[in-house]
């Protein structure tokens, strides 16, 4: 029962993670290009974060919890292992978003350059519904 509050969990903050930037890609990005206008990016994460990156740690530690129970043995690479392969993906996945939120943090945000950052949050948002697809995958039978 405990694994399926855990995944249960995961779920939520998956959806709080994708739906956050879902919404940043679709609502608040257009407007700011619209307008050229760095601000409303600001806005929104200065709203968003506070319920976003709590949900990227959740996400972190439900998926190790949950790798442990259905690949414990990841690091034998057996990819004919149905989880294994989709937990690399989203591994995988995760490291690119790290890449990018790194890139963006340090070298994008503090010279407040709108139209690549447009491009990481698309990147990023991407990388989000490709992280609940591979779930989706993963626990459907696969897709993958």
């Amino acid at each position: 029962m405990g694994l399926k509050w855990i995944i249960f969990i995961h779920i939520i903050s998956a959806t709080i993670w994708t739906g956050g930037h879902l919404i940043l890609s679709l609502a608040y990005l257009p407007k700011a290009i619209k307008h050229n206008d760095f601000g409303i990016i600001e806005s929104f994460e200065s709203k968003y974060e506070s319920i976003g990156i709590p949900s990227l740690v959740i996400l972190v530690i439900t998926g190790i919890y949950i790798t442990t129970v259905y690949a414990p043995g990841l690091l034998d690479f057996d990819f004919s292992d149905h989880y294994t392969k989709h937990i690399t993906i989203k591994l995988g996945l995760l490291l690119c978003t790290i890449a990018l939120a790194i890139h963006a943090r340090f070298f994008l945000i503090p010279k407040r350059k709108l139209k690549p950052l447009a491009f990481h949050i698309i990147a990023v948002t991407i990388i989000s519904v490709l992280f609940v697809f591979t779930g989706f995958s993963a626990r459907s039978g696969g897709l993958l």
